[in-house]
């Protein structure tokens, strides 16, 4: 990659079913924040979608993960062409804190934190509920928090799916069970 990269390969468990991944990027904390909050900009690493951007504002992520690379790689069995999540923002602090619900789970918090002329992006997914929305989870926040880095740095994604593959194997092997 670069150096505004990966700090950590992959996500730890900070708590019995609380995932942290960090990624160095490449700054300013302004465009990173714009990556998380605008539809046009987290489309290309995350989920399209508008957010209502206040405390209990609510968003709707829509998912279409093939269309994040070129080529998308092999679709896993059961994965939808297009997935779709509504929340509600629950902590916001911009340009350096977004929290928000997530599903089942107890919510994501994304903190920004600039470092010259980078920013740590500190990912914190909380109380993931069993071990097979963990690997599911800890997958792809890492597939595309790699694609997240890509793109801020100008480059192309490429086989989302493969990646998000590989990693799911990955984790399976280095969380506990």
């Amino acid at each position: 990659m670069t150096k505004h990269a990966i700090l950590d390969d992959y996500g730890t468990l900070t708590e019995a079913a609380t995932l942290t991944i960090r990624r160095r990027l490449p700054g300013p904390v302004e465009r990173v924040w714009d990556y998380l909050t605008r539809s046009e900009f987290r489309k290309q690493w995350l989920a399209g979608g508008e957010m209502d951007l206040k405390v209990d504002g609510t968003f709707e992520f829509i998912w279409r993960n093939a269309e994040l690379s070129d080529p998308p790689g092999q679709r896993p069995e059961g994965a939808s062409e297009e997935h779709r999540m509504t929340g509600t923002i629950t902590e916001l602090a911009a340009p350096y804190r977004l929290a928000i619900s997530w599903g089942s789970t107890g919510g994501v918090v994304f903190d920004l934190e600039p470092q010259g002329d980078g920013v740590l992006l500190t990912l914190t997914h909380h109380r993931v509920p069993d071990r097979s929305m963990l690997l599911n989870v800890s997958a792809g926040w890492h597939a595309h928090l790699d694609a997240l880095v890509l793109r801020l740095n100008g480059r192309k994604v490429s086989s989302f799916w493969d990646r998000w593959s590989h990693l799911k194997a990955e984790y399976d092997l280095r969380l506990p069970a």
